[in-house]
Parts: structure tokens; C-alpha cells; sequence
């Protein structure tokens, strides 16, 4: 008979997740991440298989906890005039902020992108999704701030913007005034 589990598999995935998203994936030692889950090896192992699904899971941890939340107000069903602002004001005031991990650890998924676990075609198709969902929300927000703008005008906003928000997500860590200044610019773009 099996030992039951003891561990929450969430908050597991939540403390990898702040050593993948500080570290990357591959400076993110077996140490490091049973230091900070409290998990053994094997309970890594058993639980998710390798490092990899550990990393998958934090991913999936950081997407639902982290970005998702950020863009709820761009997903729902009647979407106000303000919530493509307030998205990238909120985003920008979290840059600014000297002790949060967008200041000091960019964005878990773009970091990834540059880094040589994203050859992994898995991981490829997560960071393009990821990617989508922004350009998807901020094209929904861009729609619902100027409802009488031509479909094309919106999908040009909508990729310069999301194109701005990658920029600002690689460069909070290490100028964190050029992210703002990024920002900033999507911002004046979308009314422009």
C-alpha cells in the first residue's frame, strides 16, 4: 500500500514556480527546488515526474495565478472602456515597485523564451498561447475603449501593444524605467 500524500500539490508548484521564474529553468538546482517546496526528490519525482513537470506545473501555476487574474477584466462578457488601461497601468505601477517579481524577475514565460529549454516544442507552444491570450485580451480591451475604430485599426493597436508589453516584461529586469516608458507609449497608442 502507497503512502498517502501530505503535501498540497498547488503550493508545491507555487514555491517551484518562484524558483523557475528567479532562476530559469535551467540554473533551478534539485536543492534549490526541494529547499523551497519542502518536497524530497522522490516526492518531486513521484508527484510530477522530473523537474520538467514540476517546471510545467509552476507554468500552469503562473499563468492561473499570476497572469490570469491580471486579465480577467479582459475577458469578461461586457468589458469596460477603462480595462485595457487600467491592465497596463496596473501592469506599469507593478514594474515601478522596487520589491515585486515583475520588477525584479521580468515574466516567467518570456524569460523562458530566451532561455535554451524553449527549443522544447511543448514549451514553444505554451509561450505562443500565452502570447495569444495577451494579444486576445488587449484586442477585446482596445474594442471596448473605441467601439467605432475599424477592425484593422484595433488588430495594429492590439499587436503593437501586446508587442510593447513583451518589451517592458524582458526589460523590468534590468531597466525598469524603459519598461514603464513602454507602457506609457501603449498607452498613449491605444488613445492615440
Amino acid at each position: 500500500m502507497g503512502r498517502n500524500q501530505t503535501f498540497n500539490t498547488t503550493d508545491a508548484a507555487r514555491a517551484a514556480r518562484d524558483v523557475f521564474w528567479s532562476t530559469g529553468y535551467e540554473q533551478a538546482s534539485l536543492p534549490e527546488l526541494e529547499a523551497a517546496t519542502g518536497l524530497n526528490r522522490s516526492s518531486i519525482y513521484n508527484t510530477f515526474g522530473s523537474k520538467r513537470g514540476l517546471f510545467d506545473a509552476a507554468v500552469q501555476n503562473y499563468l492561473d495565478e499570476v497572469i490570469r487574474p491580471h486579465l480577467k477584466p479582459l475577458h469578461a462578457p461586457t468589458i469596460t472602456a477603462d480595462a485595457v488601461v487600467n491592465y497596463l497601468n496596473g501592469l506599469r505601477h507593478a514594474i515601478s515597485q522596487e520589491a515585486t517579481n515583475p520588477t525584479h524577475n521580468g515574466c516567467l514565460l518570456i524569460n523562458t523564451a530566451g532561455a535554451p529549454i524553449a527549443r522544447d516544442a511543448e514549451v514553444q507552444r505554451v509561450i505562443a498561447a500565452y502570447r495569444a491570450e495577451l494579444h486576445t485580451a488587449i484586442a477585446a480591451g482596445i474594442r471596448a475603449r473605441h467601439p467605432q475604430r475599424p477592425e484593422s485599426t484595433v488588430e495594429t493597436l492590439a499587436q503593437t501593444t501586446t508587442a510593447l508589453v513583451v518589451f517592458a516584461m524582458t526589460m523590468a529586469r534590468v531597466d525598469s524605467t524603459a519598461a514603464s516608458n513602454a507602457l506609457t507609449t501603449a498607452i498613449a497608442g491605444i488613445d492615440a
